[in-house]
């Protein structure tokens, strides 16, 4: 298990745990989200599958909001 910090809270994940599965197992849609991993905003949504998290990670997930 790795230890990672997920919008301020820490969180235990799996070993070779990737952002992808982290969205996944929070029921987040990747194309509804901003995502910053360790301080950096990953603008390409198709590498979430690359990115491995670690221990001592950290990952912001901001949500878009709708409305008029």
């Amino acid at each position: 298990m790795i230890t990672l910090t997920v919008n301020g809270t820490a969180r235990e994940l799996a070993r070779n745990s990737s952002l992808a599965g982290l969205l996944g197992e929070l029921g987040i849609d990747r194309r509804m989200v901003v995502v910053e991993h360790n301080r950096s905003i990953l603008r390409d949504r198709d590498l979430f599958d690359s990115v491995e998290l670690g221990s001592g990670d950290t990952v912001e997930i901001v949500h878009f909001v709708g409305g008029g």
